[in-house]
């Protein structure tokens, strides 16, 4: 019970010392509220403008990637294929190899 009425006690000086804060700074601050309101909605436009030119930086950072990943997917696709086609042209070759080597090994 007692820790209760301690912890009440401590929210009670809390919210009694934010609003002695708030009091004293808004008495005491270097500009009046029209000023203060003037210099948020400035740096609030300026946010903004940096975070539409942040946003458009990675949009095109992250186009140039794809591009650039694509680029290297067909270039690896030719690859590929022309080593298929290298394989498919050895294949009967190979073939024909293996069935002697099978033929002579039945012989022996």
């Amino acid at each position: 019970m007692e820790e209760r009425d301690n912890f009440g006690a401590f929210l009670v000086g809390f919210l009694i010392g934010g609003i002695t804060g708030a009091v004293v700074s808004l008495l005491y601050a270097p500009k009046s509220g029209d000023e203060t309101r003037t210099v948020i909605k400035e740096k609030a436009i300026e946010l903004k403008d940096k975070t539409a030119v942040t946003a458009e930086e990675a949009y095109r950072k992250a186009e140039q990637a794809a591009n650039e990943a694509a680029a290297k997917a067909q270039e690896l696709l030719k690859t590929a294929q022309s080593k298929a086609a290298e394989v498919l042209k050895k294949a009967p070759v190979v073939l024909e190899e293996e069935k002697v080597v099978v033929k002579a090994k039945k012989a022996a």
